[in-house]
């Protein structure tokens, strides 16, 4: 038995030591890796299902979820997990690549006014009768399964509209002022509109809930600027949320290869794209050789090699009190969330939370503490974390 036990702990250690050697080596080529996640006291149950690619998720006010399917239905999901037929009155959409409808948010004042606000591809036919589209917002009032009072938000010049299939964006979410910001991609036009204020594409935008524009926009009265824009030199944000606690604007945006951003979104910054990146093309090439500029922001992390980023949220709930004020981040090319722990505007840890077995598109904190995920993966389906 002693013989025995010593072949075994030889061969326990050589097995630990190539596993610490393969780490460090990992750790060495791999920038930001996270770890296996520590946290084991949840699990993961279905929701609800049947969902033709979910994209995004809203809590009413009653306990009651909205949900978008991108090739263009919003459904209304009960308490007990029952997915409604699609709901009548969503204004028409490009599914075409990554257009379709997209983000759902409802107003801060739901009780008092009843919005309800959906980002989406607004679709055109060009001069040559090509199909063309650009982020639109509208909002509209539920009446029982329709939607009603339907008026646009925002809309971009028509001369902005492309018929390139990537890189919409596009979230929503309301501060505690009212304002409502939103996200933009660069349309895969990298070098056309990031980092040219006159062009919607490649922002965070911010505008009053119905459409006006506000005076202390940082662009405003600027000649040939959007007046809408609040920070610009994004790729594709399709994370958007703010610090419960200290109110802080947070996004997280696709990079290529490589370079996908969780960034502290303030305004009036520039934040890169696609002069600094972190990333390269995706047939391996690079189309920048620098990573940091003078008058550009550092991400607060990045993910090289790529994860996919999504969806965002900071956990709000009372269900899992060792998550307040983490942010949660979906993965699409993993089929994970991450958990992010910020120390002020830093962050000090990141790890991967949960294997979804699907791709994850948005993650949301539910009413009842509970943390939501939308898995686009046919059946579309929401599962939620749930402590054991």
């Amino acid at each position: 038995m002693a013989r025995h036990h010593s072949y075994s702990h030889s061969r326990f250690l050589g097995i630990m030591l190539a596993g610490i050697a393969f780490f460090t080596l990992s750790a060495f080529w791999v920038s930001n890796s996270p770890t296996l996640s520590t946290q084991n006291g949840f699990e993961m149950e279905e929701f609800a299902t049947g969902f033709d690619s979910p994209w995004g998720m809203a809590f009413l006010p009653d306990g009651r979820m909205l949900v978008t399917e991108k090739t263009g239905n919003l459904r209304l999901v009960d308490v007990d997990g029952t997915v409604s037929d699609p709901l009548g009155g969503v204004p028409e959409v490009c599914v075409c690549g990554q257009g379709g409808l997209l983000d759902v948010q409802v107003h801060p004042n739901y009780d008092q006014n009843g919005w309800i606000y959906l980002s989406y591809s607004d679709p055109l036919m060009d001069g040559d009768g090509e199909k063309v589209g650009f982020t639109a917002i509208m909002r509209a009032k539920l009446d029982g399964m329709t939607l009603a009072q339907q008026e646009m938000v925002y809309k971009a010049d028509e001369g902005f509209y492309t018929s390139r299939g990537q890189h919409y964006g596009s979230r929503i979410v309301f501060d505690n002022d009212g304002y409502m910001f939103f996200s933009v991609g660069d349309r895969g036009q990298r070098d056309k509109g990031p980092q040219y204020l006159n062009m919607p594409s490649g922002k965070i935008h911010r505008l009053y809930d119905d459409g006006r524009i506000p005076h202390d926009n940082p662009f405003v009265g600027v000649e040939g600027a959007e007046p809408s824009v609040w920070s610009y030199g994004h790729r594709n944000p399709q994370g958007l949320d703010f610090h419960t606690e200290t109110g802080t604007l947070w996004g997280a945006e696709h990079g290529p290869r490589g370079g996908d951003e969780l960034n502290h979104v303030r305004k009036g910054l520039n934040y890169g794209w696609p002069v600094i990146s972190y990333g390269i093309n995706y047939n391996g090439t690079s189309f920048t050789d620098i990573t940091t500029k003078e008058g550009m922001e550092q991400p607060a992390h990045h993910w090289t090699p790529s994860i996919a980023t999504c969806g965002i949220t900071f956990y709000t709930g009372d269900k899992f009190p060792q998550w307040k004020d983490n942010v949660f981040v979906a993965s699409l090319k993993f089929g994970r969330v991450h958990r992010v722990v910020l120390n002020g505007l830093s962050v000090e840890s990141d790890e991967v939370l949960v294997e979804t077995g699907g791709r994850p598109r948005d993650v949301i904190t539910g009413p009842d503490g509970f943390l939501y995920i939308a898995i686009e993966d046919a059946p579309g389906r929401i599962v939620r974390l749930i402590p054991n």
